[in-house]
């Protein structure tokens, strides 16, 4: 997000291990919207962990918009999937916005196939999203 100063109000790191490979996720909250980047596989073994980190700084930050940065993910399941229908019905219900950035050809077109393009837009960059 070059060429802005957000206010960043907080940084969170973490670790899961999942399948073959362990996932990293970053979460920083920049205003009252979540970033959420992920590197490494979105699998059945890590996607309810992600679920209830997300869940966690959605509920207790107060967050109007959530951006999934998936420029490092690798592989995506149906449990994947799911993590990201279900965040996009809770930031609707709630009048926010969702964004996914950074897909690979690959997570792009399982993205694609399963419609979640539909629902949540996709863009290359997070700076595609701040030029809307």
């Amino acid at each position: 997000m070059e060429g802005i100063r957000p206010l960043l109000v907080e940084a969170y790191f973490s670790s899961l291990q999942g399948g073959d490979f362990a996932v990293e996720i970053d979460l920083k909250l920049i205003r009252n919207t979540l970033v959420v980047k992920i590197s490494g596989e979105l699998d059945l073994l890590v996607s309810e962990k992600l679920r209830r980190e997300i869940d966690s700084k959605i509920q207790s930050q107060q967050v109007k918009n959530l951006v999934l940065n998936l420029e490092k993910v690798s592989f995506i399941d149906s449990s994947g999937l799911g993590v990201i229908i279900g965040r996009y019905k809770r930031m609707n219900a709630g009048n926010g916005r969702m964004y996914i950035v950074g897909a690979s050809p690959a997570v792009e077109k399982i993205l694609i196939f399963s419609g979640i393009n539909k629902l949540v837009p996709l863009y290359r960059s997070e700076q595609d999203i701040i030029n809307i």
